[in-house]
């Protein structure tokens, strides 16, 4: 009888570990799944006199993809920004990440610039807003402003094939 507490309680946490070992760490769950994208007004990288917010892509569904110069996955994920641009399947805005804008802006010269436009958040407020645990992350935004999915970590070709463009491609046939 006295070993029955101890294994229960065993048996109890190996469950719990396997259904952990189940989960994909990509896939967070974020509160604002479904919820309105938190309002900003940002200066843009390329033209800082010029400033931007969500609501500037109504009607649109968009990615906000969260990167930084500094930022070592964002360079791994970035040829597969670069190549979804250019088959403009879905328009990309950028939110340069606790980053100088020069540095931002010379990064984007030397890999390339698949961004709509990038807006800076050099304080991180806005990435606070998003709930952003590091760089880079991406996040699917319906044509109400509505996030619809949020993808943590270095995009990869099978994230990109197999939940984003499908989601993406079902909220444009909307």
């Amino acid at each position: 009888m006295r070993f029955l507490v101890p294994l229960g309680v065993f048996a109890l946490l190996a469950g719990l570990l396997a259904v952990g070992l189940t989960l994909n760490p990509r896939e967070l769950p974020s509160a604002l799944i479904d919820k309105p994208a938190p309002a900003f007004q940002l200066p843009q990288l390329h033209q800082p006199a010029l400033m931007f917010s969500q609501r500037d892509m109504a009607g649109q569904v968009w990615l906000f993809n969260v990167w930084a110069s500094w930022c070592a996955a964002c360079r791994d994920e970035h040829p597969l920004l670069v190549e979804l641009a250019k088959n403009r399947i879905v328009p990309i805005v950028g939110l340069n990440y606790k980053d100088q804008p020069e540095a931002g802006l010379a990064w984007l010269a030397r890999y390339g610039d698949p961004y709509v436009l990038s807006v800076v958040d050099v304080q991180g407020r806005t990435g606070i807003d998003f709930g952003v645990y590091g760089v880079p992350e991406t996040f699917v935004i319906d044509r109400q402003g509505v996030i619809r999915y949020k993808h943590i970590g270095a995009l990869t070709k099978k994230a990109l094939d197999g939940k984003i463009l499908p989601l993406v491609r079902a909220l444009q046939a909307k």
